[in-house]
């Protein structure tokens, strides 16, 4: 497994990426090249033992976090303020 160095700013939107329910895993390996098991490691290492804990119980089994599983449509609805996936680089703000 390699090691991808990320900043401050690049965990801040991986962690914010994990706890949206309807943002899947492969987004954030798209985006950033962490595999769901290293976003797995990436929370338990950043968040407090109980946030971590209320998060595991949140995504297990939760069908969105898995675009394979998931039922939705690619032309489901986009808040403006949603961040683009860009092939990692995060699009700035308007």
């Amino acid at each position: 497994m390699k090691k991808v160095i990320l900043s401050e700013q690049e965990i801040d939107r991986i962690i914010e990426m994990a706890w949206e329910d309807r943002t899947p895993f492969d987004a954030i390996l798209d985006q950033f090249g962490l595999k769901e098991q290293e976003v797995i490691e990436l929370m338990r290492k950043e968040m407090k033992r109980s946030s971590w804990k209320m998060w595991r119980e949140r995504v297990q089994g939760r069908v969105t976090k898995h675009r394979v599983k998931s039922t939705i449509l690619k032309g489901r609805f986009k808040c403006d303020l949603q961040r683009s996936i860009s092939m990692n680089k995060i699009s700035k703000r308007k």
